[in-house]
């Protein structure tokens, strides 16, 4: 079956991640406080390494996979302040093997949208950012919760996409009432409820045209059978919602606490574009606040 394949790129980018967050971690602790330029110049030199090593070998190994399973390249973005990205480079060292799986340029572009979106207030939960690369198949853990100020993930999971944007992967978005699609973009959490998954959080979307159906759509987070571990095992991938980024049984109060109210929530894809992807405004922010 296709999906063992591709999930065979995803077990190998844990592996590699682990073993060179494991080489970055060895030469801090070895490093004494007085050497901080000796200990940039290490953390640059491995998070280059586990860049360059990581994206030769799984283009390797995609290169052999049908167009189907191969991702779609996402550019980085251009005139990024070089404090942006050299602060999102950093993250990304920071966060170690769980995040392997996580692209750079999506991080990239979660961090930047979050950065806009706490300057104008439209998101409050401070230092805390989810996202979700719906480009992955959803047989891969392809949500991450992120604690920014920390340099951790704090939560890991699978999430199902809608069943009007594909099987394995995701290929149509849409923002449409009853399209049962996943609409891409950054959203904010909001409060939570009791509904007939138990308890949700609903979603408000903020990019205009693509996401901001979601409260009329009910797109909310919430538990779903068909994204437990025991459904992606039988299967080989997750089920399918009506829109909604749907959460493992077993995780999804901890998610659902973790990101919080007021918090940043981005679903990658291919296509998207958002106004919240301003380098500029991202600099400002980042200069005066930190992730706070």
């Amino acid at each position: 079956m296709k999906y063992k394949y591709y999930s065979s790129v995803g077990i190998w980018r844990r592996w590699m991640g682990g073993i060179l967050a494991s080489m970055l971690l060895a030469g801090l602790s070895n490093c004494q406080s007085s050497a901080g330029e000796a200990i940039a110049e290490q953390q640059s030199a491995v998070l280059s390494a586990r860049a360059t090593t990581t994206d030769s070998a799984v283009a390797v190994v995609e290169a052999s996979l049908p167009d189907s399973l191969r991702l779609t390249p996402i550019a980085p973005l251009p005139k990024l302040p070089d404090s942006v990205r050299r602060a999102v480079q950093n993250l990304y060292a920071q966060l170690g093997p769980e995040a392997a799986g996580l692209r750079l340029p999506v991080l990239e572009r979660a961090c930047v949208g979050y950065l806009n979106l706490r300057q104008t207030g439209r998101v409050s939960h401070p230092g805390v950012l989810a996202v979700a690369d719906m480009d992955l198949p959803s047989s891969e853990k392809r949500l991450w919760v992120l604690d920014l100020n920390k340099g951790e993930v704090l939560q890991h999971s699978h999430v199902a996409h809608g069943r009007g944007s594909g099987h394995l992967r995701a290929e149509h978005f849409s923002n449409v009432m009853k399209s049962a699609c996943t609409a891409l973009g950054f959203y904010r959490t909001q409060d939570t409820y009791q509904g007939k998954h138990g308890l949700s959080r609903r979603l408000r979307g903020l990019d205009v045209g693509q996401n901001d159906n979601a409260l009329r759509r009910y797109v909310v987070l919430h538990a779903a059978d068909y994204v437990s571990k025991q459904h992606v095992q039988r299967y080989g991938q997750a089920g399918y919602s009506r829109g909604c980024p749907a959460l493992p049984p077993d995780l999804y109060r901890a998610i659902i606490h973790a990101v919080g109210e007021g918090g940043c929530l981005y679903l990658s894809g291919p296509g998207l574009e958002s106004k919240w992807l301003d380098g500029a405004v991202a600099a400002r922010q980042f200069a005066t606040q930190g992730w706070k």
